[in-house]
């Protein structure tokens, strides 16, 4: 008896130690719970965090906890379980040991909840995504959209939007994306219908990412500016949107508009989405370079930006000096990154930025100076270098760019005397441009704050299980992977 009483003592610890961990499959089944819980309460923030914890899963998935999840929620020998259990390589082995550690916990349980079906193609489809099994990852994703079109629930939106942006993803990364346009465009159309305002957010995006990715910039801008309008719902969503426009902006030459959308857009995505906001400064740098501005060095200093944001770096400090020649090198040096980057095309652009810029140096140096020796500091390599140089001189005194005259008998350009620029109107406009960016910095803030309704009459316990979801969301977004930008 007593060999018996100090053998249960000394196994007591490894149960609790063992129960204090649990597996992936058992965080499955807890967050399984929260989608059935949230579709018979139609609570969408449930459903909304049940599939943020299962990015949180995404990295510890396995082909025998997925096929062990499928084999609890869904019927065996129904067609969804068939088609999902099919992309599931099998393994035995693992497979009876997941078996023999849930038999052990608790007998499976069947749930006939569409928002379980859908949630089980979202897992399958991430998990073939991790594997690089792209072409299993369309077929799968193209049979989740089949399904979706002919449900119209409000609680399956939030895990039907991450299948409408993998379902895009997996055709992209097969080089196909071509082909699910008009897919696209009815599946829009389905969410508009439904007042689906999460799913026409995301579909919007892929639609004008698909436009741009084959450079259809007029067609993007048209889809744009006659979609609906309505209140942003997903932070993520929007940073995408602003990058789509200020792109647009940028191709259709309105250089102020574009700055305004990447710089927000960069400055409202995750910390996480570090490859986002990369691709944001690189288009900001470019913009604010094409608007005549010099970038602060911090741009480049940020962290983890460094590397990438080198070639923008040494570009802008060809701009900022006004060196054709440093600029022509560069411009080789780095002419992958920009073809890469699709950013070659507003590269060409800044030529002339670059010849306008050194002329200014030079108006600035030289109280007159022969067009001759402006040819030689531009380094204009053509035919006739003194003729371009004077075209380039009159177009510049024409547009504003320099305070000068042409002597054309002498072959001459005279600089005016610079005369003291706090006499002028330019200060008080700076000035006024940096406040209207705090004021409406201010009011997008106050427009953002969202409030919990009748938190006044909610009882102190009601309160802190409010307060501890609101830090979880908080650190499940702060956690999650920037794989959507």
């Amino acid at each position: 008896m007593t060999q018996d009483l100090e053998m249960k003592d000394r196994s007591t610890p490894s149960n609790s130690v063992s129960s204090a961990v649990p597996s992936t499959l058992q965080h499955l089944k807890e967050i399984a719970s929260l989608i059935e819980t949230g579709s018979y309460s139609k609570e969408v923030r449930r459903i909304a965090r049940a599939v943020r914890l299962t990015i949180a899963l995404r990295r510890k998935l396995t082909a025998s906890v997925i096929s062990s999840f499928l084999d609890y929620v869904l019927t065996t020998g129904s067609e969804a379980h068939a088609k999902l259990s099919a992309y599931i390589p099998k393994d035995e082995d693992h497979e009876m040991e997941v078996d023999a550690a849930t038999s052990a916990i608790q007998t499976p349980a069947k749930h006939l909840l569409p928002e379980i079906e859908i949630y089980c193609y979202l897992l399958v489809l991430l998990f073939l995504i991790d594997q690089k099994r792209y072409n299993e990852a369309k077929a799968c994703s193209s049979a989740s959209i089949v399904l979706l079109k002919n449900l119209n629930r409000r609680t399956v939106d939030v895990i039907a939007s991450r299948l409408y942006f993998y379902y895009s993803y997996s055709y992209e990364l097969t080089g196909d994306l071509a082909e699910i346009r008009g897919n696209l465009l009815a599946l829009h159309r389905i969410a508009t219908l439904r007042h689906d305002e999460l799913g026409q957010e995301t579909l919007l995006n892929l639609l004008l990412r698909n436009y741009l990715h084959y450079n259809l910039y007029d067609q993007a801008e048209k889809l744009r500016s006659k979609a609906p309008r309505f209140e942003a719902h997903s932070n993520q969503q929007f940073c995408r949107y602003l990058f789509y426009l200020g792109k647009i902006r940028t191709i259709q030459l309105e250089y102020t508009d574009a700055k305004e959308s990447l710089l927000q857009a960069a400055r409202k995505a995750p910390v996480a989405a570090r490859g986002f906001r990369i691709q944001c400064n690189k288009w900001a740098v470019i913009v604010r370079l094409l608007l005549g501005e010099i970038p602060e060095r911090t741009v480049f200093m940020q962290r983890g930006m460094e590397k990438a944001l080198r070639p923008y770096f040494e570009l802008t400090n060809a701009v900022r000096i006004g060196d054709l020649e440093l600029f022509r090198n560069i411009a080789d040096k780095f002419a992958t990154t920009f073809s890469t980057d699709r950013t070659h095309n507003l590269i060409v652009r800044l030529r002339h930025n670059v010849i306008r810029t050194g002329l200014r140096n030079i108006s600035i140096s030289y109280s007159r100076i022969s067009l001759a020796d402006v040819a030689k500091k531009l380094r204009l390599n053509s035919a006739n270098p003194v003729a371009d140089a004077e075209s380039i001189v009159s177009k510049a005194i024409r547009d504003g760019a320099i305070d000068a005259t042409l002597d054309h008998a002498n072959g001459w350009m005279v600089s005016k005397e610079t005369g003291d620029i706090y006499s002028t109107n330019e200060p008080q406009l700076a000035f006024n441009s940096r406040i209207a960016f705090c004021l409406n910095m201010h009011n997008e803030a106050v427009r953002a704050l969202r409030f919990p309704p009748n938190t006044h009459k909610e009882s102190a316990e009601k309160r802190r299980e409010r307060q501890q979801q609101e830090q979880e969301l908080a650190k499940h977004i702060a956690e999650e992977d920037d794989d959507e930008f």
